[in-house]
């Protein structure tokens, strides 16, 4: 076989000890789609040394979240929630084509999102959702570089926390930060100055569940906490790009002010939402048809499959 019908795997150490072993469920499946076309499957690190070496190989290569090196090569993401997946061609989430789509509640099968709805509830959060209340706070999951406006970004996150205080006047606004994140001095600092001006301000390193369960509303760039609050039906406003914006209030497209104007009266279809971006737009891989779905993501971007 020619090292052109090889597909390699870049991954991250401990990922790639499970890939190897078959013990990672979406990969395992991935890679059976492509034994079964005829392709060999090979696994490396996702290091710099490993993003060179991909450009060297003539085979194609798949990439955890990472932007793939060349034009043979696909990114691959856990989408949100396991065991949701998406195969793309950029890491960027908010460029993938379900971002792109027009989501109309009225092509969903009520139905199936509403028992879709009920059992991931249940499944990621028991029974917290159905005593989910509005306790008179803005939830703002914080992300990282705090004072850096980034390119799909329409604020630094710090000017988001000052927006919130500014446009809700009459809530508590609690902001977490993130724990897999580490936060330079000036950042702790600048959040440190303005939490001591602020006295409807709580900034909270540890976070709490309760925060996603009761509050009125979450304000966020793109965290995926957001996506997550839509399983309380909470409403979202949105400061960034982000490819679960369909039923968000964008601060990007709308202006900071009306979406903080329509936010206590918005209330999208969350069930049909949940259903159509995760069971119909992404990969489900404790589905039996994944891997029919991973073929045909294969074959859309291109691939022998």
């Amino acid at each position: 076989m020619s090292a052109r019908d090889t597909v390699t795997f870049y991954l991250p150490p401990q990922l790639r000890k499970q890939a190897e072993r078959g013990n990672q469920n979406f990969i395992k499946k991935v890679a059976e789609v492509l034994s079964e076309a005829g392709l060999t499957v090979a696994f490396d690190g996702d290091d710099d040394l490993a993003r060179l070496r991909a450009l060297a190989r003539p085979g194609r290569g798949l990439y955890l979240m990472d932007q793939p090196v060349n034009g043979r090569g696909l990114t691959f993401r856990k989408t949100y929630i396991y065991p949701f997946w998406h195969i793309e061609k950029e890491a960027a989430r908010w460029n993938w084509p379900v971002a792109q789509d027009v989501f109309d509640p009225k092509k969903v099968d009520a139905r199936k999102a509403k028992n879709f709805y009920r059992l991931w509830r249940q499944r990621l959060f028991q029974d917290a959702p159905d005593h989910a209340r509005q306790d008179g706070f803005v939830y703002i999951p914080l992300q990282g570089q705090l004072l850096r406006q980034r390119s799909f970004q329409s604020c630094s996150p710090l000017e988001m926390v000052k927006a919130v205080l500014a446009h809700d006047s009459k809530r508590q606004v609690v902001a977490t930060l993130h724990p897999s994140e580490a936060y330079s001095i000036e950042e702790q600092k600048a959040l440190e100055d303005l939490d001591s001006n602020e006295d409807r301000l709580i900034i909270d390193r540890a976070g709490s569940p309760r925060y996603l369960q009761n509050c009125d509303y979450i304000v966020t760039q793109n965290s995926s906490v957001g996506f997550e609050g839509y399983f309380f039906s909470k409403p979202l406003i949105l400061f960034a790009k982000s490819d679960f914006h369909h039923i968000a209030l964008n601060a990007i497209e709308l202006g900071a002010n009306r979406a903080f104007a329509s936010v206590e009266d918005h209330a999208p279809n969350y069930a049909a939402y949940l259903y159509w971006f995760l069971q119909l737009r992404a990969i489900n891989a404790g589905r039996p048809e994944a891997k029919k779905r991973i073929a045909a993501s294969l074959r859309y971007h291109g691939w022998p499959v």
